[in-house]
């Protein structure tokens, strides 16, 4: 069953699917990977979304598996990238590429903790392009991230990716965000 949004087709990825609802122990969890690097719950994360994608062989064609990149502030500060930890384990249970550099993000977030829904958009917009010399032309891209809170995080690295020139991305989630309203996109 499909989402509103993605009935709409507001979305520059094709679809995106989430392992778990983000609440309770699952927050928990996935800000223990975010902070503090528990790289065998990335390891475990990557085998539940494995699963999940292999339970629905029609789901994903993917030729290369990419996680949502940090800032390059953000990851010197943290020493590591969260959704990399997911990632690279589940490229290896795919037996997908690993591009882990195919995607950067040119501008910070933001260093307010809690976005509004418009200032998420916002604050993305724009905000990731592939790294230069990358190919990327006619890639099927399996694009890997912690949570999906709005859709905008997925949205604008599927357009970075789009505009180089691949032939389609697909977002995994570990978490998805109960409520996932949309900004009003007809000002855009």
């Amino acid at each position: 069953m499909l989402c509103p949004a993605c009935q709409d087709r507001t979305y520059a990825f094709d679809r995106a699917r989430s392992f778990a609802v983000y609440e309770n122990a699952v927050v928990r969890a996935i800000l223990l990977l975010k902070f503090e690097q528990i790289e065998p719950l990335g390891s475990w994360f990557a085998h539940r979304l494995a699963e999940a994608v292999n339970s629905e062989a029609d789901w994903l064609a993917a030729d290369v598996v990419v996680p949502v990149p940090l800032h390059r502030e953000r990851e010197r500060e943290r020493g590591y990238n969260q959704a990399a930890l997911v990632s690279k384990p589940l490229a290896n249970r795919l037996r997908l590429p690993h591009k882990s550099v195919l995607l950067v993000r040119t501008r910070a977030r933001p260093d307010k903790q809690v976005l509004s829904l418009e200032e998420r958009w916002e604050s993305v917009r724009g905000a990731f392009a592939t790294r230069p010399g990358s190919q990327v032309d006619n890639l099927r891209v399996l694009l890997v991230d912690d949570v999906l809170t709005t859709g905008a995080t997925l949205d604008a690295c599927a357009r970075a990716l789009r505009e180089a020139g691949a032939k389609s991305v697909v977002g995994l989630t570990v978490a998805r965000a109960l409520r996932n309203p949309l900004p009003d996109t007809r000002e855009w």
